[in-house]
């Protein structure tokens, strides 16, 4: 007897960009995966931390949820991260995967 069921098992070559930058108090660097799989969202990683997540243009406006995911103390900074999410990431149309 199997111990779990495979959902899925995918291999893909994706495009992967590194990004290293700095705002006025804080330096970041991101790794950003761009993929076929989840819905068209990039894969954003912080590669100091090691939080990730997937975000759409509609998740990167809101800037609580920055702030959660990353673990951002500052409404301004998790402000400055957006405005870099918007000019980097490109506007992908959501696409449905599930009836």
């Amino acid at each position: 007897m199997e111990l779990f069921d495979k959902l899925y098992d995918e291999h893909e070559n994706v495009k992967v960009r590194f990004i290293g930058f700095t705002t006025e108090h804080t330096r970041y660097d991101f790794g950003i995966i761009y993929t076929n799989m989840f819905f068209g969202k990039p894969l954003v990683v912080c590669m100091q931390t090691g939080r990730s997540t997937l975000l759409d243009p509609k998740e990167i406006e809101d800037i609580e949820y920055l702030q959660n995911v990353f673990r951002i103390p500052d409404k301004q900074q998790a402000a400055d991260l957006a405005e870099f999410f918007s000019e980097t990431l490109p506007q992908i149309p959501f696409v449905t995967q599930y009836e």
